[in-house]
């Protein structure tokens, strides 16, 4: 069966009957048919004063191109609480309509272990998504109009950092001329998981702070060099009106009924790739125990989750749970080569226990990212079908070796919650132990300080370069004063280092920083690794072509 076909197979509780799971009333949701529904503000009021649960990251090793289930574990773990009789919740981003026609598909889990409606999560959902791009590009509208009315603020049209937005994949958006033939103007587009107001939509933590946020973006600067705000353009109360909605997360279910927070969608490699904090402090308030997901490996995601998110939202967390899998390991022991829309190679899906003790360094370098933030980690080894058990068993083994606190083989793609028992009992003992959280670095630090932390540090580099346009623009956010903010890198997911051929552990390697980029809403600083676009392309055979309606139940099909 298809994921879609699974999910049409289950039967679905009202989604008032999930909410109710969570102390959650009626009252408290503004509800989309029976299977959605938002938050109302009113349930953080009345549950400020409520324990916060057990806060538990879901991160992973360097993937191969088709992922390694990292949603599908952190769905599968919140099942598996349940199971248990743990009052839990799963909290994530939502899923991107570029890689949904493009290369990876849907984002809502697979097999067992996803989150329903899938098919209206992976595409239009309550429109948050449409709203930050309405909202992005309503302040491009009023930057050029601005200009073309005579430019009163004495913007300098070259210096104007502001792009415009869309929400799938095109290549060609990447560069474009702005304006009439008089007066025109280089611009580009940016995915709309790339914007910052989807960053400031993931970081605000309510109305004020989402409205202060969107003011403070920085636009450009004047002819004399001074900064030119959103707010001086007069754009931004109508930014945030078109986000008051948006900004309220969106409560779903698990295949199995569990409640799943599922709001915000900055990707992992080019954003901080985190879901909100208004999901995940609602969620804490309600549930012993709270999954969340942060993109890609512990490079990416988890890193910016606990020097980006934990920074704002205050949160610590209990438990860092990094997911591996035989194949991906046995990739980056030079198993074979993986190309996107090409089968595995057999020496990374077949028994290939010297590729799997070679590549079994990259696993040790993640398990060591989360620990250097004080948080116990737990390995979960994700097992496909025809996984050797000897194998899964040795990469257990191999990480409590290598600094886990412990580790679960977890089926939950095939057995769902049933299979992601064992995992969930790691997951709580471990957290009972306690945590010694701290970021990795002080913010007041130099900007290269903070930079040349994070790579040697978490990918394992010699050090780092800069360009001469990294060099101006360092030199810039110090002047203009934001060289207190946290980093946020953007770079490949495939790789530690920032060339996404190499895998395994590297070391030696020098990471080339092309430009750095002030996100004075969100608040930090894009460093941007060369190679890095932040509006993708489309792959020779998208996932789009697969997908239809069907003319006689008007069904879609071929959604993945």
């Amino acid at each position: 069966m298809t994921d879609l076909e699974i999910a049409r197979s289950v039967p679905h509780k009202h989604i008032f009957e999930v909410a109710q799971s969570l102390g959650i009333h009626s009252d408290d949701l503004i509800p989309f048919g029976r299977y959605k529904a938002k938050i109302a503000p009113t349930l953080g009021e009345r549950i400020q004063n409520r324990p916060l649960g057990r806060y538990i990251l879901v991160t992973a090793i360097n993937p191969t191109p088709l992922g390694e289930g990292k949603t599908t574990t952190s769905i599968g773990l919140s099942m598996g609480l349940c199971r248990l009789g743990h009052r839990a919740a799963v909290t994530l981003r939502q899923p991107s309509l570029g890689p949904v026609f493009g290369i990876k598909g849907g984002g809502t889990g697979g097999g067992r272990a996803q989150v329903h409606p899938m098919e209206d999560i992976n595409l239009h959902f309550t429109g948050d998504a449409h709203a930050v791009s309405a909202s992005h590009n309503l302040l491009s509208a009023f930057v050029d109009n601005h200009l073309f009315h005579g430019n009163t603020l004495k913007v300098d049209p070259k210096g104007i950092r502001w792009p415009r937005t869309l929400g799938v994949s095109d290549r060609a958006l990447r560069d474009i001329l702005l304006g009439e033939e008089t007066g025109r103007r280089p611009g580009k587009f940016v995915i709309t998981e790339a914007s910052e107001v989807m960053a400031v939509l993931a970081l605000a933590t309510d109305h004020a702070d989402l409205r202060q946020r969107l003011g403070r973006i920085l636009i450009g600067l004047t002819e004399g060099g001074q900064m030119v705000r959103a707010e001086e353009f007069g754009c931004a109360g109508s930014m945030a009106v078109l986000l008051k909605d948006a900004l309220l997360p969106n409560l779903v279910q698990t295949l199995e009924g569990t409640p799943a927070f599922v709001h915000a969608g900055p990707f992992g490699n080019i954003a901080h790739g985190n879901c909100s904090i208004v999901s995940d402090r609602l969620a804490l308030r309600c549930a012993d125990y709270v999954v969340t997901e942060a993109g890609f490996g512990s490079d990416l995601g988890a890193e910016k989750f606990f020097n980006i998110k934990c920074r704002t939202s205050g949160l610590r967390p209990d438990v860092g749970v990094v997911v591996a899998t035989l194949r991906a390991l046995k990739l980056h022991g030079g198993g074979g080569i993986v190309k996107s829309g090409a089968p595995l190679p057999p020496g990374v899906t077949g028994p290939n226990q010297a590729a799997l003790e070679q590549g079994f360094a990259n696993l040790e370098q993640h398990i060591a990212n989360v620990r250097a933030h004080g948080v116990p980690v737990v390995v979960a080894v994700n097992a496909f079908k025809d996984d050797s058990t000897d194998e899964l068993n040795w990469v257990c083994e191999r990480a409590l070796e290598g600094g886990a606190s412990a580790a679960a083989v977890s089926t939950h793609w095939s057995d769902g919650g049933r299979g992601a028992e064992e995992l969930a009992r790691a997951v709580v003992k471990v957290a009972a132990q306690g945590t010694q959280f701290s970021p990795l670095y002080e913010v007041t630090s130099p900007i290269k300080k903070k930079i040349e932390t994070i790579a040697t540090t978490i990918y394992g580099a010699a050090g780092v370069s800069f360009s001469p346009q990294a060099e101006r623009d360092v030199e810039l956010a110090t002047r203009l004063g934001f060289d207190r903010l946290p980093i946020c890198m953007a770079k490949t997911p495939l790789s530690l280092s920032h060339d996404p051929a190499v895998k395994g552990r590297p070391s030696g390697f020098t990471v080339p920083i092309q430009e750095l980029r002030i996100l004075a809403g969100a608040g930090f600083l894009t460093a941007v690794c060369s190679g890095i676009q932040l509006m993708p392309g489309l792959p020779k055979k998208p996932a789009g072509e697969r997908i239809d309606v069907d003319p006689q139940s008007g069904q879609i099909v071929g959604l993945q």
